[in-house]
């Protein structure tokens, strides 16, 4: 029940930052503006962010095979539609789900992954990714997303709306001001959105775990990933889609990192594994 509260907070103050920032530039008539905006994005996010990192990633669909096999019995035992299932060719291992909801979702797996991970290690990650279509984790992460992109979007109107004041001595003595939102605003959208992001994840993997009834195959597939994920990049690096893969794929440090620390992930699932 936690993470549910704490995810709800973090996006009612992601969304009252937006609307404050809309506000502070253009009064109330800004603040709609910003509000029309985020629905905007998110509305597009929220209809083809599927199609597009997939798309990005050029990922291939495949509707048989042992990895065909895993999802759909991953996803029966958690009581969801078949999600599309696809494949990336990269060396990279890594996983992530995508979708709008249970019913329009998809499992990607790298090529890496594969190779690495033994039978019951990917099962554990497809579970983890069922956990995140199940628990409705890609839509919140979108929102989030989205909202902080457009966050983004309001400071850069702000630095335009800035330099072409014509009071000089209005900005003189609110510049200190103005230069906390410039440099804040955009900090503060990305620490919350990590929030977000984070606190989805230890519920992905508490979620998935339970699902298969082996917190321990997942445990030993993450530290692998982390590894390897950590030595081998991807061909086709966005830091805009960071945060819907299992593990990491970039080197970012922790501080600016959309996942937990891996140590805490799989120590909380060994942690439940002695619950079993």
């Amino acid at each position: 029940m936690w993470y549910y509260f704490k995810t709800i907070l973090l996006i009612g103050v992601l969304t009252s930052l937006f609307l404050f920032l809309g506000k502070l530039i253009a009064g109330e008539i800004g603040m709609y503006i910003a509000l029309i905006i985020a629905l905007a994005i998110n509305f597009i996010s929220y209809y083809f962010s599927d199609k597009i990192v997939l798309s990005y990633y050029k990922a291939q669909e495949i509707n048989s095979g042992e990895i065909y096999d895993i999802v759909k019995e991953i996803a029966f035992k958690a009581g969801i539609p078949m999600p599309r299932v696809y494949i990336i060719d990269e060396d990279q291992p890594n996983a992530f789900a995508t979708g709008r909801n249970p019913s329009n979702s998809a499992v990607a797996i790298t090529t890496g992954l594969i190779n690495l991970l033994n039978y019951n290690e990917i099962r554990g990650v497809v579970a983890h990714e069922i956990a995140h279509i199940k628990n409705r984790d890609i839509l919140i992460s979108t929102i989030a997303a989205g909202i902080a992109s457009a966050i983004n979007f309001i400071i850069d109107i702000f630095q335009w709306t800035l330099f072409f004041k014509r009071d000089e001595e209005e900005n003189h003595l609110n510049i200190f001001s103005y230069l906390l939102i410039l440099i804040l605003g955009p900090i503060i959208a990305l620490i919350i959105q990590m929030a977000v992001s984070r606190t989805r994840e230890y519920l992905a993997d508490e979620t998935g775990a339970k699902i298969i009834n082996d917190p321990i195959s997942l445990a030993k597939a993450l530290e692998k990933l982390h590894y390897y994920a950590s030595n081998i990049p991807l061909t086709r690096q966005n830091l805009a889609t960071n945060h819907l893969f299992i593990v990491n794929p970039g080197s970012l440090l922790n501080l600016f990192s959309t996942h937990p620390p891996i140590e805490e992930r799989i120590k909380r699932l060994y942690k439940l594994a002695g619950r079993y």
